[in-house]
This record gives structure tokens, sequence and C-alpha cells, in this order.
């Protein structure tokens, strides 16, 4: 009688961005779980399926995990197809690892659909390349929601020798950028929050890492946020000016 879950990225929030079987497991499921930070636009594929919110969100109640866990188990013990629904991918900062091992302990048949994970997807949506050949030729992606996760890596690396990624780190932004500096970052060195990457309300606030360590701009509003520190914050951002400025000479050129 065991059914299948299916732990499932639903990349960044738009739903175009939805890999196809993670599309065709929403519309053969009995059963969606799914997170704070997945679009409400991603749940239109699961036409059949009843929906049940189990997101997690910083400060406020939620349902334990072991809950979560003992929900998928029963529901597949009944036969059901489960699809559990996270933002980006699974196992990237999404308890997807833990989850799994719940199912496999309890005999439960598991698969994992990869999703767009937004560490990579909201600083490219905001033109932010990763990686840029003679800039960056490394990243680093940490958890920003204590101290404790993020100190130790940042304080590891070598000054201006990656990109650093932060998830989770709005509320943290100031002590993140301290850090940094501690370590010898240089404090101009450029800074990135893309709030809502892929969203409506999607919103890019660009710095340096002292004006991240000062908390310029009021951010809280918005629901998520990824953090980008580094020279590639700049380089498309530089590329689109110059590329304004040859535009602008030109047409001056062709009016003359």
């Amino acid at each position: 009688m065991n059914g299948l879950v299916s732990l499932v990225g639903a990349g960044p929030g738009d739903p175009e961005l939805l890999t196809l079987k993670a599309v065709r497991r929403l519309a053969e499921a009995d059963l969606v779980l799914y997170d704070a930070l997945v679009s409400t636009d991603t749940l239109t594929f699961a036409t059949r399926a009843r929906r049940c919110f189990v997101g997690k969100r910083a400060g406020q109640p939620a349902i334990a995990q072991d809950a979560i866990n003992e929900r998928m188990i029963r529901a597949a013990r009944s036969g059901q197809r489960v699809v559990r629904l996270k933002c980006g991918d699974p196992f990237v900062f999404g308890r997807g690892g833990e989850e799994a091992l719940a199912l496999a302990s309890a005999g439960i048949r598991c698969e994992v659909v990869p999703g767009i994970t937004t560490a990579v997807a909201a600083p490219l949506i905001a033109g932010i390349p990763v990686t840029h050949r003679g800039v960056a030729s490394a990243f680093v992606v940490v958890s920003g929601h204590a101290a404790s996760a993020f100190e130790p890596v940042l304080a590891s690396l070598e000054p201006h020798s990656a990109t650093i990624v932060v998830m989770m780190g709005l509320a943290n932004r100031a002590e993140i950028a301290r850090a940094l500096v501690a370590a010898g970052w240089n404090r101009s060195t450029p800074a990135a929050i893309v709030c809502d990457a892929s969203h409506a309300d999607e919103h890019v606030w660009r710095g340096t890492l002292d004006g991240l360590r000062r908390g310029e701009r009021d951010i809280t509003r918005h629901a998520a946020g990824t953090i980008v520190v580094g020279e590639v914050v700049n380089v498309l951002a530089i590329a689109k000016s110059q590329n304004h400025q040859i535009t602008s000479s030109v047409e001056a050129l062709c009016l003359s």
C-alpha cells in the first residue's frame, strides 16, 4: 500500500522556472506539503491534491519537523502520492536530507526532484553572476541564520578569494558584514541584497560591505533575501552603464 514521497524543488518562486518533472509530480499528487516561500502560482499545478502549509518562518510559530515527517509517512503508508514542495532545491538548506532519512527509516519510497537553488538564481535574476572570469573563480554559500553557522566559514576564507552568497541572513546582515571586515575584507567591497527574487515585488539593494554593516535601507518588509558579497556584484552593472553611455553618445552623434 506504500505510496511515494517526492521531495520537490520549486525554484526561487517563478513557476516558469519549475522543472518538467516537478510539474508532473504536482499534477499527480494526492497531497502537497508546501513551505512558506513557495509561490501560490506554483500550487496551481496541483489540480487534484490536498494542499497543506507546513512552512517555517523566523520568529513565528511553525509545525515541528517531526510532525511534517510523520504526516508524509502516514500519507504514503495509505498509498498516497505525496509532494514535499520546497523553495529552491530540497537539499540546499531545505532539510531535504533529514526528511529523506526519516522516510528511508520508515521504509517509505522516496525520490528527489532537484530545483533551481535560490543561492544561484537570485543573484542571476538581479544580473549578478556568482562567478566571472578574471573576477571570481569560486563562490561559497553559507547559512546566515546564526553566527555559529556563518562565522567559522567566513573566517576560514582568504579575503576576496570567492563570491560570498548568504541565505537566510537578512536579520544578521550587519553581523555578517562585520565578520567579513574582521576577516580582512575591504569595507568598499561591493555587496547586494536580492529580495523576493523572481516575484512581482522583487527588490535589489546594491552598495558596499560597509553599507551592509551599517544596515543601509530598510528591507525587513521583504519575505526573503539573498546577500551577495564580491566584485561580481558590479560586473554586469558596469557593462550596462557603459553600454548606456555608448548608446547615448551614438544617439547624440546621429542627432547632430
